[in-house]
């Protein structure tokens, strides 16, 4: 990448933290290769309290735009200069373009959610999901499966700060969808947890749990997995979390890691950062050759 770094690349970049482990550098930087554009993506680690700083560091250093992760998905959102009518009702970005020195943010990761069921032969229009958390991908995921026909979405967060987030979506849906039944439940409540897991179609970790320092640590009960329930993650490193792993081992009708979720939700922000088509299969390809 070194010898196409002059002084006319264009810099887009991850804010959030961790983002050490994140493929999105890896995934833009090879397709403006593969597109010969002269644009270069880093990571940078930003919490929330920087993140003033920070979005006046990317108007001063002019850069084309980028992405945000968690934690600062929510806190993003109100420091863009426009937001899209979706990051209006999630209350979050993980997307932005700069445009002429405003930055104009977007939420993609509950498309990209649902784009990589569907490439697994999962679609959501009639179907109940539980869906663990309620940060920015979490309720992009409650949103967009209530938006595309999902019967029921049973939404299961800890008592924290998040909690009121997840009520406060569950009224935006009454109006929005209000033929889509959205529950909220507080995470701790394990019996009516594994009665909603019994009852559902779909079970969807939105949390961070599974991602390092939490790898190797599950919030369902292995006993809940079942060969008829589709289980989905949205950590994608490591590739396989504790959850993907037990629903493997059980036999679920489908286990279906973050990662595509992310490639899927990248090619839309490609789409936005370039106006050109993000050469998916090609860079597919490239992963797996890498991977011999």
């Amino acid at each position: 990448m070194e010898n196409r770094i002059d002084g006319r690349t264009g810099l887009l970049a991850l804010f959030g933290t961790p983002v050490g482990h994140s493929g999105s550098p890896a995934m833009y930087n090879w397709c403006f290769r593969k597109h010969g554009l002269n644009l270069a993506y880093m990571a940078f680690d930003v919490n929330i309290d920087d993140m003033e700083q920070t979005m006046s560091s990317v108007k001063l250093w002019n850069l084309r735009g980028g992405n945000f992760t968690m934690p600062v998905k929510n806190i993003a959102a109100t420091l863009c200069d426009e937001i899209s009518p979706a990051s209006r009702i999630i209350g979050a970005c993980n997307v932005f373009v700069n445009k002429d020195g405003k930055l104009y943010g977007d939420v993609t990761d509950g498309v990209g959610f649902i784009k990589n069921l569907s490439v697994n032969g999962v679609e959501v229009k009639g179907k109940k999901m539980v869906v663990l958390g309620a940060g920015g991908a979490a309720t992009a995921i409650q949103v967009q499966a209530a938006l595309d026909g999902a019967a029921e979405v049973a939404i299961f967060n800890r008592d924290d700060e998040f909690y009121a987030r997840a009520e406060s979506t569950k009224e935006k849906l009454a109006k929005e969808t209000p033929d889509v039944k959205v529950t909220v439940t507080h995470l701790e409540e394990a019996d009516k947890l594994a009665a909603a897991i019994n009852a559902c179609d779909i079970l969807v970790n939105a949390t961070s749990v599974g991602m390092k320092p939490q790898d190797g640590i599950s919030l369902v009960d292995k006993a809940l997995l079942r060969k008829d329930l589709v289980v989905a993650d949205t950590v994608y490193n490591p590739e396989k979390t504790q959850l993907i792993l037990d629903a493997e081992e059980a036999g679920c009708a489908k286990a279906i890691g973050g990662k595509g979720m992310l490639l899927y939700q990248g090619a839309v922000n490609y789409e936005l950062f370039t106006g050109l088509e993000m050469p998916v299969e090609e860079y597919q390809a490239w992963q797996a050759e890498q991977a011999k």
